[in-house]
């Protein structure tokens, strides 16, 4: 792991998404949206809900009913989707090799840190699934960030959590809304294509590379951008 004495300047890190990313829960977050929706009687097609997976709950709920919305309900939209989602901790898991990924970054004397949105009790549940709490620096949550993704915000604290700066850091996320975010910051992502989103559209949205998950990304690790980092002299890939 890296060296507690380094400089914020000389310090390499990489920054993972969650859901989607680490573990496989977008899915579950799509069913948990969808029936929050229909408890207030908004009728929104699976498909378009999973597109904006990867989004904040307050951006989401915008994005998909868009303006003439009751914005009263948002709030209480969220938490719906959150108490429903809820159910489905228990049957969580881990994408294959995400523990050993993380601690193979932490290892290479990378700073991991969990660049996440969700509250801290779900946090902490998707902390025991990756089951990695030996190789990371740092995690945030929902309470870190005034504004969600596509806004930087939530990776402006996860670099400041792990005192790392913009150009010493890579990101791993899974939705277009992760590079986004991430591209305001000029920090290059890696993408994964477990979460749903394509190869293709992951490229256009300005991902530097893409594969197809966590376990793909580990066996090219020797080759990869993320040991690339880690090297002496290494930089962010771009």
């Amino acid at each position: 792991m890296a060296d507690g004495t380094e400089s914020a300047t000389e310090r390499h890190g990489v920054l993972f998404d969650v859901d989607g990313t680490l573990v496989d829960s977008n899915y579950q977050h799509t069913v948990a949206w969808w029936q929050a929706f229909r408890r207030f009687g908004h009728d929104v097609p699976l498909a378009e809900i999973h597109r904006a997976i990867g989004m904040g709950g307050d951006k989401l709920v915008e994005h998909l009913l868009g303006e003439d919305r009751d914005p009263d309900q948002d709030t209480e939209l969220d938490s719906t989707h959150g108490a429903i989602f809820s159910a489905y901790w228990p049957a969580l898991r881990p994408f294959q090799g995400a523990g050993e990924l993380v601690r193979r970054c932490a290892e290479d004397g990378l700073t991991v840190v969990l660049a996440s949105s969700a509250s801290q009790q779900e946090l902490g549940v998707l902390r025991g699934i990756i089951d990695a709490d030996d190789a990371i620096t740092a995690a945030t949550s929902s309470s870190d960030a005034e504004n969600s993704k596509p806004s930087p915000d939530i990776l402006q604290a996860a670099l400041d959590a792990g005192g790392l700066e913009a150009r010493n850091a890579v990101f791993v996320g899974d939705s277009v809304w992760d590079v986004l975010a991430a591209s305001e910051l000029k920090i290059p992502t890696i993408g994964l294509a477990s979460g749903g989103t394509s190869e293709a559209e992951l490229r256009d949205a300005g991902a530097v590379e893409v594969y197809k998950d966590i376990r793909a990304l580990l066996e090219a690790f020797d080759d990869g951008p993320l040991h690339t980092l880690a090297a002496p002299g290494g930089g962010a890939a771009t």
